[in-house]
């Protein structure tokens, strides 16, 4: 994976690293030409034409209410960027601002990284030297963004949720039959988040019960989601931090269930993590680790994009976690005595659904 990269000629490498030394600036002008309909105005075809058709300055001054100064400047950087093409004066729309404009993977990417990464990425290097997330402090006074998530600011918080469901929605459904390919009387769900797989598993199986172990924080959210469908009956909400020695957990559980939940730790928490869990499980029951591993990716901008998200949870979430090699994540659940037990891969947007046993 990226061998391409490394195959580039010296100008084609020199251009790389310009460009990627003006990307912060280039990222803003792509946003704010997103958000303030630029890219909008531009979305419109000549009839029966099936390429966008070319605008002037002028029918974009009055379309966006932009003064003609922004619209330069926006446009110009659009063409650097690659989202616009000019002739004479006059701009349209390219297949990259389409999808900049109509891809809600590319929407969730860019509303993360603005509302939630960008303005701690400036304290990457302080991230880096005390393994502890320095860029937190750009959105609250909080250990890590979990203790957080509650109380950000309400657009940063969609933007969070919004970028964790989107993976998460789509692997859910393709992940039941697997879980419940034998009988599960009780799952526990840890970092149960929003309740969304919890609802999923209580509307596919009429008889499981589902412990939710998570933060306080976390836990009043999901009653939220879960109490107006009349679900709590077979849903008992367990604080708990799963770091914390020898905490109290459900016991005679089928299933212990993970969905991107141990990337938030570093590898010597996720064998902690594991051991704390192991002693929850009826005889023959299984822990489930559902995760995007970037070495298992089909695409290569599917593993990019993973490696980045990594250095959120370096300045951002938690100083210490990232998302992980498969190897990495198997070496910690042999280490932690567990066996794995099976190997799901290519659920939803890149997922694998690792279960072990004792």
């Amino acid at each position: 994976m990226f061998e391409q990269l490394a195959e580039r000629t010296a100008y084609e490498s020199r251009i790389d690293a310009l460009k990627l030394a003006f990307a912060p600036m280039m990222f803003q002008a792509a946003k704010v030409a997103r958000d303030a309909g630029l890219l909008a105005a531009l979305d419109r075809h000549d009839q029966g034409q099936a390429q966008w058709s070319w605008q002037t300055l002028e029918a974009l001054e009055t379309t966006t209410k932009l003064p003609v100064y922004a619209l330069r400047v926006l446009l110009e950087a659009a063409l650097a960027i690659g989202l616009v093409e000019a002739k004479d004066e006059q701009y349209r729309l390219t297949r990259m601002g389409h999808f900049m404009l109509h891809d809600e993977l590319t929407r969730v990417n860019m509303d993360f990284v603005h509302d939630v990464c960008y303005r701690g990425m400036f304290h990457l290097d302080e991230a880096i030297a005390q393994g502890a997330p320095a860029g937190l402090k750009t959105l609250g006074d909080w250990p890590t963004i979990y203790e957080g998530l509650s109380r950000l600011p309400e657009h940063v918080r969609t933007s969070w949720l919004n970028f964790d469901h989107y993976y998460s929605d789509q692997s859910f459904p393709q992940a039941l039959p697997a879980v419940f390919d034998r009988p599960v009387k009780h799952l526990v769900d840890i970092g149960g988040n929003t309740g969304k797989w919890t609802r999923l598993c209580l509307e596919h199986n009429p008889d499981v019960r589902v412990t939710i172990v998570d933060l306080p924080g976390q836990l009043a959210i999901a009653k939220s989601q879960l109490e107006p469908l009349g679900l709590m009956d077979r849903v008992t909400l367990h604080a708990a931090n799963l770091l914390e020695p020898n905490p109290t957990l459900p016991c005679d559980a089928d299933v212990v269930w993970m969905s991107q939940f141990l990337c938030c730790f570093a590898e010597a928490e996720i064998e902690t993590i594991l051991r704390n869990v192991a002693p929850s499980l009826a005889p023959g029951g299984r822990v489930c680790i559902l995760e995007t591993f970037w070495d298992q990716q089909q695409y290569e901008i599917a593993a990019h994009c993973l490696i980045a998200t990594s250095l959120y949870f370096t300045a951002m979430a938690n100083g210490n976690s990232r998302e992980y090699r498969s190897d990495d994540m198997l070496a910690c659940v042999r280490r932690a005595g567990l066996r794995p037990a099976g190997e799901t891969r290519g659920l939803g947007m890149g997922h694998t659904l690792l279960q072990c046993c004792k």
